[in-house]
């Protein structure tokens, strides 16, 4: 099937993949007076009294917007907020099929963080959380810092966050493959936007300790000029031996490979020089770094792409889903990194009793994988107390 054309058709024929559907009936005059006026005057006059009574007299609790200023859609880039409503949309429709969370497109016509961070701040009253998508770096480290600072409701960048918690997942379980102790083996990163800067700092508590983190220009190292602020205070972090180089430079020896970055950037001969029981995730889409063929040819022992058509699947759809339904039934303040933690042990835990080499992490439309980790961040919410319930 040509994916691309078919969904251009399917796309005329939806007309939109999500809608607003009345949870109440007002088909008499009694029903009306309830849902609408003069009923609902008491509602209103309670929440008044008590804002946080928003939470349990409307449907606040339940609903997240997914929002983009539409500089960073998928691999296509800066392609402006109405071009990305598609992928908005699709994204609230995951949110609903996998997590029973209602979610709604907002699509910011603004690139000034400011309009951004003001435009959320006014809304927030609406929302359980947000549900940042899609923005590029570095603004989108400013604006998610601002606005976690600002809001007592979940704010969640899932381009970093949710795609640091699901390669976290898919290392644990492919790093039990490989015999290899997380704090022994040289992870390369090569993509360090949000994306990458995000999987590092996960990866570094989670106990990664010798990390290279690779940009278009080859290894990041303490002491380049050409350097964004976020990129600059990685460097203190990583790449503690001061290697210069390029990315195939970096990858000798690697015990495991992150691309989060650009299609074919990767050659068989630069997996061929890592380390035995190599582990390749190449993530880029829509097409990945190196194929899932040419990797597990060079020698690499497990691999992992961002595709939906190959054997290991990393996408950030097993975590978001889940993640925000355990943080809104706990009715959390925020999503700290515990919280992300525990979901990406729960992803890993569910391919406890079928772990192989072509299976290091649940398909994304496994329900009990999102069951999970709604559980284990309710659970880690409440154990770390930033929930309200």
């Amino acid at each position: 099937m040509n994916y691309r054309e078919e969904s251009l058709k399917m796309h005329e024929k939806w007309r939109g993949k999500i809608e607003v559907v009345s949870r109440v009936e007002v088909d008499s005059r009694e029903k009306l007076s309830l849902a609408y006026t003069p009923g609902v005057a008491e509602p209103c006059l309670a929440i008044q009294k008590d804002p946080e009574k928003s939470f349990t007299l409307t449907r606040r609790w339940n609903t997240v917007p997914v929002i983009t200023d539409g500089t960073a859609i998928l691999g296509l880039g800066d392609i402006g907020p109405e071009a990305g409503m598609p992928v908005m949309e699709g994204k609230c429709a995951l949110f609903k099929a996998f997590g029973g969370v209602d979610a709604v497109p907002l699509c910011i016509r603004s690139k000034d963080p400011d309009e951004i961070v003001r435009t959320i701040e006014l809304l927030a009253g609406s929302f359980g959380g947000i549900n940042l998508e899609d923005i590029s770096a570095p603004r989108c480290f400013e604006i998610e810092r601002r606005l976690i600072e600002d809001l007592d409701i979940p704010v969640f960048h899932d381009d970093q966050h949710g795609t640091a918690v699901v390669m976290a997942a898919a290392l644990l379980n492919a790093l039990k493959l490989a015999e290899k102790e997380i704090g022994s083996v040289r992870v390369v990163i090569n993509g360090a936007g949000a994306a990458g800067i995000s999987i590092g700092k996960f990866l570094l508590r989670l106990g990664v300790q010798d990390l290279i983190l690779c940009d278009k220009s080859g290894i990041l190292c303490e002491g380049d000029p050409n350097m964004t602020g976020a990129q600059r205070e990685m460097t203190f972090l990583t790449n503690r031996g001061h290697l210069k180089g390029s990315l195939a430079d970096a990858m000798k020896g690697a015990d495991v490979f992150i691309g989060v970055s650009a299609a074919g950037c990767v050659k068989k001969e630069m997996v061929c020089s890592m380390a035995e029981r190599a582990i390749v995730f190449a993530c880029a889409n829509p097409v990945p770094e190196i194929s899932r063929e040419d990797a597990l040819d060079a020698g690499a022992l497990i691999v992992g792409t961002g595709s939906s058509e190959k054997p290991n699947q990393i996408n950030n759809v097993l975590v978001f889903p889940g993640l925000f339904r355990g943080a809104l039934d706990v009715r959390a303040r925020r999503i700290n990194f515990e919280m992300m933690l525990s979901a990406s042990r729960a992803i890993a835990a569910c391919v406890k009793g079928e772990l192989s080499q072509d299976k290091i992490l649940p398909y994304a439309y496994e329900l009990r994988a999102h069951e999970a980790v709604a559980a284990a961040v309710a659970e880690a919410a409440r154990e770390t107390g930033v929930s309200r319930i």
